[in-house]
């Protein structure tokens, strides 16, 4: 286990298999607009505002053929391994933005006051608005 900073360097950060990273690294660039860390053929980096040891990358994946993700998740496909919560300020314009950048609304819709978005790799993620 690891405690305190004990790790080399304090880097933390989120990972996310994409078939083209520096497509979805720009998809999410520009929706939540932080600054382009990383731009390299195999790997998209965004860095946490205010923090320069938080991150949030795309990848490509190497491990498997890429599987669009499925929501909701359905016996046989490949199911969401994770998504991303967004607080927005205005849910309705932000939905919008967020389709004008390449997101699908998705047909399933859990909760009134949180949008279930499906990014250009499939990723399901949510938008929301606090307050």
């Amino acid at each position: 286990m690891l405690r305190g900073r004990s790790a080399k360097g304090h880097w933390f950060g989120t990972v996310i298999d994409a078939p083209d990273p520096q497509a979805l690294g720009m998809f999410y660039h520009a929706i939540l607009g932080w600054e382009i860390h990383k731009d390299e053929p195999d790997e998209f980096t965004l860095a946490v505002p205010g923090n320069s040891e938080t991150y949030l990358a795309f990848q490509a994946q190497t491990s498997a053929p890429w599987a669009r993700p499925v929501w909701p998740a359905a016996d046989g496909q490949q199911q969401m391994m994770m998504h991303l919560d967004i607080e927005v300020g205005e849910l309705d314009t932000a939905v919008r933005h967020a389709i004008e950048l390449g997101a699908t609304l998705a047909e399933y819709q859990p909760q009134d006051e949180v949008r279930v978005l499906l990014d250009p790799a499939g990723h399901p993620f949510c938008l929301y608005a606090n307050g």
